[in-house]
């Protein structure tokens, strides 16, 4: 795991280049390639994980200097794929070796085999091309710009904003953040600075004056439909399962586990401790005081059963707001999703014991764990003239639970594109154009595009097609962001094994019936789960790594009305303090507006930084 930076035509400094060192305080490289008409700069910084010697070093050049690149990330089979290659050229056992000679051999389209997350550069002078790619659900991000000096590129904005001079918002970025809690790729809340969409590569034609980056999909097969019964599903599942958490125990230092109090971590660390060499260390944060969203209780009852050296670390509300702005300005984007903190003291608690740790992150949106998808098999049941007239009494009603109010008001619109935005929504078209003045944004657009990417409309449930985008969009721009620029803070790799490709390509070949019904989600993952774990850890209620926030934010409404509400500020010129004040109001009398308050607070602390 490491962060890339590169340019064409715009001289980079290891100065610059340290702005990432965070990513990868083992190496460093920075090299320039000099072509006909136009000139490289490449760099890297490495955190040692397969591979620890000097052969691991980046930037990698082919040995006939034709070919270079710039790689964050693991690809799982790599030693497969290095079976295909000509052998003469390896000279250690790293996967930035193998991919180098696997695109040198086959081109971009070599991509397309890499099982694993990455986000790499890769330098052709033969055809005088340059290729920068995202791995397919987004784990790994990766920013580019094109301005009239040149073409950059990095694992974080940071470079980018030293680089660019003179940066502004973008109006319709900031509008879509609010009505989907995230800024979907490619776009992202600056003018002119974009992120590479998962699964997707950029291509830069190096022999013509004029710089012109074009996006373009990697290929991935469409999953054949499962025709077994359930239980041949859960027996391939097993297998499947088990072997994605033993590829992503490849490595060449020690690997610990993020345990929360859920199956699906469980089940991660169970497969790991009993194919690792030695006791695993396993790390769980909840809450002083008592929170239903607290999950040490339940992470230590994992632990115990299934023998880890567990460590844990507490939060507590004044903790909570000390670190609300540097965790906003580490992962460089606001968001709504209210465990970026918790997973900050998480991150920094496993670091101080490992370098790489696995998740349970990446269940819920493939195998319908969320709420969302329920709903979506609810409307198919209801016929119209039940469930509109139905809808309108509730949204007319003082409904408290956000939940309701989404589902409310998502469920009678009848096409996809437009129930799904309703149904992801945080704030609600009008109240944005009074919060902020407009609208419009691009939601709608970046819904459209995954569900015509991915032939959505073919698939036979509207679940199924909600669950599709959600694993390749929601996640790559939202938890997984999060989640790679908080450990990686912490020099700490974090993988995803339920993210695995052949994995999730097996998941979404289930019948929707496999996955989830009106009353239970990832229903073929937690049979399978019976087979290792006890029915207490099951069947637990899913808790959905949720911090106190609700609470919180009622205990200290006026502290964050003095911060929202305040004149003479970057926020303030940006957002109408009444309707500000009208979602502080709302949440004392008892509405949730977690949510929203998060999100508001979180772009007061961006604007504040920016």
């Amino acid at each position: 795991m490491c962060g890339i930076l590169g340019s064409i035509d715009i001289k980079l400094s290891e100065e610059e280049l340290d702005l990432i060192k965070h990513r990868g305080p083992d190496d460093s490289g920075l090299v320039s390639i000099p072509g006909p008409m136009h000139r490289l700069w490449l760099g890297h910084r490495r955190l040692s994980i397969v591979d620890l010697t000097a052969a691991g070093h980046q930037p990698m050049s082919s040995d006939c200097g034709n070919y270079t690149l710039i790689f964050n990330g693991e690809i799982y089979n790599h030693e497969e794929i290095r079976k295909t290659l000509n052998q003469q050229q390896f000279r250690g056992h790293s996967d930035t070796e193998t991919i180098l000679y696997a695109l040198k051999e086959n081109g971009i389209k070599a991509a397309e085999k890499f099982n694993g997350i990455f986000a790499f550069a890769f330098v052709d002078l033969i055809q005088q091309k340059l290729f920068i790619a995202r791995d397919f659900f987004g784990v790994k991000p990766l920013y580019y710009s094109a301005t009239t000096d040149g073409f950059l590129f990095s694992s974080e904005l940071r470079p980018i904003k030293s680089i660019i001079k003179n940066i502004s918002i973008d109006s319709n970025s900031l509008s879509t953040l609010l009505r989907l809690r995230y800024v979907p790729s490619p776009y992202t809340l600056y003018k002119n600075v974009y992120k590479v969409r998962s699964g997707h590569f950029i291509e830069v034609d190096l022999s013509v004056e004029r710089i012109k980056p074009i996006e373009k999909a990697l290929s991935s097969n469409d999953s054949k439909l499962f025709s077994g019964s359930f239980n041949d599903a859960v027996d391939q599942y097993k297998e499947l399962f088990s072997a994605s958490v033993k590829r992503q125990l490849m490595s060449d230092v020690e690997i610990g586990i993020m345990l929360s109090g859920g199956v699906d971590s469980a089940m991660v660390a169970s497969i790991a401790a009993n194919n690792g060499s030695q006791k695993t260390k396993a790390f769980t944060v909840g809450y002083d005081g008592k929170y239903a969203s607290d999950e040490i209780l339940d992470a230590q009852e994992t632990a115990s059963l299934l023998n880890l050296e567990h460590h844990i670390v507490k939060i507590s509300n004044n903790d909570y707001h000390d670190l609300f702005a540097q965790c906003v300005e580490i992962t460089e984007e606001p968001t709504a999703t209210t465990s970026t903190i918790p997973f900050y003291y998480l991150s920094k608690l496993a670091s101080e014991h490992v370098k790489v740790v696995l998740t349970g992150q990446g269940a819920d949106e493939p195998l319908g764990g969320y709420f969302r998808y329920k709903e979506e098999l609810l409307r198919q049941k209801l016929p119209n003239f039940v469930l509109d007239p139905f809808c309108s009494l509730v949204n007319n009603l003082p409904i408290k639970s956000e939940k309701i109010r989404r589902a409310t008001q998502a469920l009678p619109i009848r096409n996809d594109i437009e129930r799904f935005d309703e149904a992801y929504s945080i704030f609600p078209y009008a109240q944005i154009e009074k919060l902020i003045g407009k609208s419009h944004n691009r939601s709608l657009e970046a819904i459209q595009y995954n569900y015509d990417l991915y032939k959505a409309k073919h698939l036979p449930h509207s679940a199924l097609r909600m669950m599709k985008i959600d694993a390749r969009m929601n996640l790559a721009d939202d938890l997984l962001n999060y989640t790679d620029k908080i450990s990686m803070h912490f020099a700490l790799e974090t993988r995803v094994p339920i993210l695995d490709t052949e994995l999730v390509s097996f998941i979404e070949s289930l019948p929707l019936s496999y996955k989830v019904n009106l009353f239970k989600g990832k229903i073929v993952h937690k049979k399978n789960a019976e087979q290792i774990l006890p029915g207490n850890i099951i069947n637990r209620p899913k808790k959905d790594f949720k911090s106190p926030t609700n609470e919180w934010f009622r205990n200290d409404i006026g502290t964050i009305g003095d911060l929202l509400t305040q004149p003479n500020t970057k926020f303030a010129t940006f957002f109408n303090r009444t309707e500000v004040n009208r979602t502080l109001e709302l949440h004392k009398k008892g509405f949730n507006m977690e949510k929203q308050l998060y999100l508001l607070l979180s772009i007061y602390y961006w604007l504040e930084k920016s």
